[in-house]
């Protein structure tokens, strides 16, 4: 073979290869850390660019795009002394490629281990009973925690998410008999404040039934004295009429022998009545001597008649 033809291939070949980490691509949200010479020189962002050949070299490749993480499962002591398996999963992205690269080895082993230690730190501070209540609080706990001290790494995280809280098999148990007993609890509780409702809806009832019935007694009572007073009135006053009627009639002529010989006759047949009916009776001195009677009730009627017209 010709060594000119060889030579000229090397050539090509070297071209070739300087021409590949010469030209560089950077796919969109994403950075390209550039080193010349081992020392960081630039920051690539999304484009073509031309690298020296043999000087400038791409270091490190970082994504800015929003980043998931999964926390594996770990045991942490609550409080009150009981272990829990606890794993989880976080949400972070790069907002500082250079930092990110030069601030530490391998930012995401990093982060992972410092959302551990710090989910065991939180969870200790609280009990058992209130781990399922506080994830929100110990996931705001932990991002706080993770963003100060990733900062340095130019790592920005944006979320934290607890997702499985497992207790031992006895504390399931022991939780399954407490929530059980509590549901009876609240289940006789509803049932007593039924019956207490019901017997104050039923005394409630009695009260306003005995109202109603002392109300109505009183209002027929009332209704039955305007009664008797609208009669003893009427009678009061058809009396009065009565009366009334026999003035005029004894200031008629011969009103006064009319008037004296209706009552002769009534006290006559009541002495007669009266003689039938009893054992006993009072007889009066002359009882033959109706003429005197007669001239009692006649000088009384008499009375009677100019006091009328002195009126």
């Amino acid at each position: 073979m010709n060594p000119t033809v060889i030579i000229m291939a090397v050539l090509a070949f070297f071209v070739f290869i300087t021409i590949l980490k010469t030209a560089v691509v950077v796919p969109n949200q994403v950075v390209y850390v550039i080193e010349r010479l081992g020392k960081y020189s630039r920051t690539l962002g999304a484009g073509f660019h031309v690298l020296v050949p043999f000087i400038d070299r791409v270091a490190y490749r970082h994504i800015l795009k929003e980043q998931a993480m999964d926390v594996p499962p770990q045991n942490c002591i609550t409080k009150d002394n009981i272990s829990v398996e606890i794993d989880g999963i976080l949400y972070m992205r790069v907002i500082d490629p250079v930092k990110a690269s030069y601030g530490i080895m391998d930012y995401r082993f990093a982060i992972v281990q410092l959302a551990q230690t710090t989910m065991r730190s939180e969870i200790g501070k609280i009990e058992l009973d209130r781990t399922f209540e506080s994830r929100e609080n110990v996931n705001i706990s932990i991002v706080n925690s993770i963003d100060e001290a990733s900062a340095p790494w130019g790592i920005k995280l944006t979320r934290y998410e607890i997702k499985n809280i497992e207790p031992p098999q006895t504390i399931r148990e022991a939780m399954e008999k407490q929530m059980r007993a509590e549901r009876v609890k609240r289940e006789q509780i509803a049932l007593s404040e039924g019956d207490k409702q019901a017997k104050i809806n039923r005394a409630e009832g009695d009260k306003q039934e005995a109202i109603k019935k002392s109300e109505g007694e009183r209002i027929r009572m009332e209704n039955e004295a305007l009664g008797r007073a609208a009669a003893i009135f009427e009678v009061a006053k058809a009396t009065a009429q009565g009366l009334g009627e026999i003035a005029r009639a004894i200031n008629q002529p011969n009103g006064k022998d009319a008037v004296s010989l209706r009552i002769a006759t009534d006290w006559i047949q009541s002495f007669a009545h009266l003689a039938k009916t009893n054992n006993s009776m009072i007889i009066p001195a002359d009882v033959t001597d109706l003429a005197s009677v007669t001239g009692i009730l006649k000088n009384a009627f008499d009375f009677a008649g100019k006091k009328g017209k002195q009126e």
